[in-house]
């Protein structure tokens, strides 16, 4: 995996897409824990079921002489439960990446991070402006002054909160 933007002219005192630089950080990031493909991980809830996902997480795939090895984390009481459905697990996540990508489990106990909760944008406040807002002494474009009014209610609404 080359580093972006190395295939292509140099870069000028131009703004460049955000997602150019997040995929490829994303992927090296997959790749340096084993994951050539990310489906495993970022699919596991459907693959294992939402029971599993909730106590185990995947997190190295590596390959063995006798097929890959995934590394799963999971809470310490589940360990002892997980080592008895390894069978299971394989055989699960084999059939959706649809070839036998693993052939063994090897668990590591540990207490798993809780997903963060995705906390919607709050939308601007209506509220009034003050008078002495620079945003409303602004002349020039309706659109532009809409974007500089809604920014400067949003800067109100996070130094209130």
């Amino acid at each position: 995996m080359t580093e972006p933007g190395k295939d292509e002219q140099e870069r000028r005192n131009r703004t460049e897409q955000i997602t150019r630089q997040a995929a490829w950080l994303g992927a090296s990031a997959f790749a340096r824990a084993g994951f050539a493909d990310p489906t495993l991980v970022l699919r596991w809830a459907e693959i294992v079921g939402a029971d599993i996902a909730r106590i185990a997480r995947p997190i190295r795939l590596s390959q063995g002489t006798n097929g890959g090895i995934l590394t799963i984390k999971s809470e310490p009481a589940a360990s002892t439960f997980l080592q008895h459905e390894s069978r299971m697990l394989c055989e699960r996540i084999n059939t959706y990446l649809g070839h036998r990508a693993v052939a063994k489990l090897r668990f590591l106990q540990g207490p798993l991070a809780e997903p963060q909760p995705f906390r919607p944008l709050r939308k601007s406040g209506g509220g009034a402006m003050p008078p002495d807002e620079p945003a409303l002494t602004y002349r020039g474009p309706e659109a532009l002054k809409a974007a500089l009014l809604k920014l400067a209610r949003m800067r109100r609404a996070r130094i209130t909160d």
